[in-house]
């Protein structure tokens, strides 16, 4: 099974830029604001909430409505940034989409996708991206290779880094690198299967020196907590609030955790 996601993950990224789905000819400004700045000022819990209409694991979350709506929602709701999926296969997302976005609301945001390629980082500039997504699985897999060549082609076009991990050793792999925040991701890209767990193993023991994000499966408030315990410093949120009656009412519940 493993091998199969993965895999899969990355053809559709191979698809994608076969289909020249990140040709974009824009040049969008990024945000003003420092987001790794907001997490350590912020009192409150600092939420990346994720602009997302279906995902691998949960197929269609929502109906195709206006992402620009739904990001002002979200921001209304005490979300400090935000995470917009650009990969059309399995999650139905689009630099389109993103442009929307980024046109309707002046907060970092991270492009959401399986980066493989520096064609998918020069269009992450071109749309006026923060952040991008890169997947440590996927060079200590050998899908990828050089790292450190592709994180430091992302900050050469002026983009910071979220560097996705799931296991210890991937997040020991991870702070050698010079990724400006860690993810932990409590999904198992193997399995699809969610353990919030996964942050509290990964960062056992670790003496703090990086932003640490957590990501996936964060559905309450004690959810929140229990993470902050653990040590992490932001939130990913993207299916519990994209399901939501009233987007804003969530957020702020959410915020609000501590």
């Amino acid at each position: 099974m493993a091998e199969n996601i993965l895999r899969k993950l990355v053809n559709n990224s191979q698809m994608a830029i076969d289909d020249g789905i990140y040709d974009v000819d824009v040049n969008l400004q990024k945000s003003e604001m420092d987001f790794v700045q907001t997490i350590k000022a912020n009192k409150h819990a600092t939420l990346l909430t994720e602009v997302k209409f279906a995902s691998p694991s949960l197929g269609k979350i929502r109906t195709l409505t206006d992402p620009a709506s739904i990001a002002r929602q979200m921001i209304a709701g005490g979300s400090r940034a935000l995470s917009v999926l650009t990969q059309p296969h399995l999650f139905h997302g689009s630099p389109e989409y993103f442009m929307k976005v980024r046109q309707a609301v002046d907060v970092p945001l991270l492009m959401k996708d399986i980066m493989i390629d520096k064609v998918q980082v020069d269009a992450a500039k071109k749309i006026g991206a923060d952040y991008m997504l890169v997947i440590q699985s996927l060079f200590d897999q050998n899908y990828l290779k050089e790292i450190d060549e592709f994180i430091g082609y992302g900050h050469k076009q002026g983009l910071e880094i979220l560097l996705e991990v799931h296991t210890k050793e991937e997040f020991q792999n991870a702070l050698k690198t010079e990724a400006d925040i860690i993810g932990i991701n409590n999904r198992n890209l193997d399995t699809l299967e969610i353990d919030l767990k996964t942050t509290e193993l990964v960062l056992e023991g670790y003496e703090k020196s990086r932003v640490i994000l957590s990501e996936s499966g964060i559905n309450t408030p004690e959810d929140i907590q229990y993470l902050k315990k653990c040590g992490a410093d932001a939130f990913l949120i993207g299916s519990s609030i994209m399901k939501s009656d009233n987007i804003e009412k969530q957020v702020k519940k959410l915020v609000n955790a501590y």
